[in-house]
């Protein structure tokens, strides 16, 4: 009863103060009752997250290697109405080139939501430049269905490779990377995809009009955000409202900027264009979409656009990871806080799991426990999220 009433007094503490007590009730977040009892406090709705037995082996991230088949999404399961990705990890050298693939942790759940439109994908060396090598992460989050993410999953790293290759010089490219110009490219391919044929999507129709009216796969769209990481740079094009912060000594460094309808040059832009921002809940392009870029979304052109916003970072020695999530997350936890919860799980200080059960992925526990912190501070939405460990990078490849 003792215990139970503490519980109470730091919770109600951490919802009036917010992240300045998240170093004090970070670590009671791995603790199942705590959330619930939390969320019952909050009179939020309970979501379905797993119950955690120290003898339920199905509660384990999945931790291996991959290689062979790492152009998968990972592992997929249903489980009490979360539907999960999970990357391993892997740490093998290149003889022929210089390899970057990092350890890394990504997880992917519905929450509240009754249907998953976020997807998840992570492709080491995705893109091969030289005798450099370059590792691919990205989260896509989908909205009016997953067809469009899904697709994006499939592929956007296909695409990728294939304008990093149109810029070799046995391809009459000039030997360097414009990653504006190939980012752009891309995701404009890969928006010519979505519209035309639908690819590899089997959710997605061929696009067509009958009678000037728009089919229902017009509506379809999602936000993309893509790291690609190399061993002296880190490269980030984003579409949406997606984020990719990196931890960079003890600060939080955004590397994209959210696209956000009442952002001042993107509502400009709008306006421009014709179209207006409507605040009906929030912000919204003709008060119906919250995010004024993303790939799909036909019957809003020419007010949101898939043009992605790319900036290209070099890596240095206080580079710890990067975070890579949906809206899901940063709704509801700040960059700093992220950083700060992935940062102790990486150096041991926090854990997700018990000692007993923790599978040394520390990349993998950062992830779970941001989905934790998202679901017990009341995120309605889709939750993804990457973790990449840098410093695994460094010294595998040093």
């Amino acid at each position: 009863m003792e215990s139970e009433s503490r519980r109470r007094r730091v919770a109600r503490k951490m919802m009036e103060h917010g992240d300045s007590m998240l170093s004090e009730c970070t670590l009671q977040l791995r603790s199942r009752q705590f959330t619930k009892m939390w969320k019952r406090d909050a009179d939020e709705h309970p979501a379905a997250p797993r119950e955690h037995s120290a003898d339920d082996s199905t509660e384990k991230l999945v931790d291996g290697a991959c290689a062979d088949d790492a152009g998968t999404p990972g592992a997929e399961r249903e489980e009490t109405g979360i539907r999960e990705q999970e990357v391993g990890v892997k740490e093998e050298e290149n003889e022929r080139r210089e390899s970057t693939c990092v350890s890394h942790g990504s997880i992917s759940v519905m929450g509240r939501q009754r249907v998953m439109e976020d997807a998840v994908m992570v492709v080491p060396e995705a893109v091969t430049w030289g005798l450099s090598s370059y590792d691919f992460f990205a989260v896509y989050d989908g909205h009016g269905g997953s067809s469009v993410a899904d697709l994006c999953r499939d592929r956007m790293h296909k695409l990728l490779s294939r304008e990093t290759e149109e810029c070799s010089p046995d391809r009459g490219g000039g030997g360097l990377v414009d990653w504006s110009k190939v980012m752009a490219a891309c995701f404009q391919k890969m928006d010519e995809e979505v519209r035309l044929s639908g690819g590899d999507s089997q959710d997605i129709a061929s696009v067509t009009e009958v009678d000037g009216r728009s089919s229902p796969e017009a509506t379809v769209g999602c936000t993309a955000v893509v790291a690609v990481v190399g061993k002296e740079e880190i490269v980030v094009a984003n579409c949406g409202d997606s984020r990719a912060v990196l931890c960079r000594g003890d600060d939080a460094v955004p590397l994209s900027r959210d696209h956000k309808p009442d952002r001042p040059d993107e509502r400009n832009r709008i306006e421009a264009a014709g179209g207006s921002v409507i605040n009906w809940n929030g912000s919204r392009v003709l008060g119906v979409l919250a995010t004024s870029r993303s790939i799909g979304d036909r019957y809003l052109e020419p007010y949101v656009i898939s043009v992605p916003e790319v900036t290209v970072n070099k890596r240095t020695e206080v580079d710890n990871f990067l975070v890579i999530a949906s809206d899901g997350l940063w709704d509801v936890v700040s960059s700093e806080v992220a950083c700060l919860v992935v940062k102790r799980c990486l150096e041991g200080r926090i854990r997700w799991r018990s000692e007993r059960e923790c599978s040394c992925n520390r990349a993998a526990d950062g992830a779970a426990m941001l989905i934790e912190l998202a679901i017990a501070r009341g995120s309605k939405d889709n939750i993804s999220v990457i973790v990449v460990d840098l410093k695994k990078s460094s010294s595998s490849s040093s």
